[in-house]
C-alpha cells in the first residue's frame, strides 16, 4: 500500500453522534496528541478498515491501529483509554479488562448495532480539524 499513517489512528463512524462525541472526548483528554482520527467514510478510513479485515459498511467497524496492529471492540476502547495516560482513564481501562471479553464484546456490539437509534445520526460526517 505504501501509505504512511501516524503511529496511533482511530477509525470511527463520522455520522454517528455517539462516535463523534467519543472523538471530541478524546480530543479534549489526549493531552499528548497521541491519537489521530479517520472517519470510516473517508478514503483513508476505508483503507485502514479493509487492511485489517473489517467491512467499512459494518456498524461494528470501530478500529484502533497502533504501530500497524489493529484492535477492535472493547479491547480497542480499553487501549485508547489506557493511552490517555491519566490515572482515572487507566483505572477505567483496567476495570474494563477485568470484565471477561465474553461479556464486554457482546455489550459493545449491541450498542454499536443500535447506536443510530439510541444516540442519533448526523447528515454530515464529523471530521476533527487537522490540529
Amino acid at each position: 500500500m505504501g501509505t504512511e499513517y501516524p503511529r496511533s489512528v482511530i477509525v470511527f463512524d463520522g455520522v454517528c453522534l455517539l462516535c463523534s462525541r467519543w472523538v471530541r472526548f478524546l480530543l479534549k483528554h489526549d493531552h499528548a496528541a497521541r491519537y489521530h482520527f479517520a472517519a470510516m467514510q473517508s478514503d483513508s478510513g476505508r483503507a485502514l478498515l479493509l487492511a485489517h479485515g473489517l467491512d467499512p459498511a459494518s456498524p461494528l467497524s470501530f478500529l484502533l491501529v497502533e504501530d500497524g496492529r489493529g484492535y477492535t471492540d472493547s479491547d480497542a476502547i480499553a487501549r485508547v483509554l489506557h493511552g490517555l495516560g491519566r490515572r482515572r482513564w487507566r483505572w477505567l481501562s483496567r476495570a474494563m479488562r477485568r470484565v471477561p471479553r465474553s461479556l464486554r464484546d457482546p455489550t459493545y456490539r449491541f450498542i454499536a448495532r443500535h447506536r443510530y437509534r439510541i444516540f442519533g445520526q448526523s447528515r454530515r460526517c464529523f471530521l476533527p480539524t487537522p490540529e
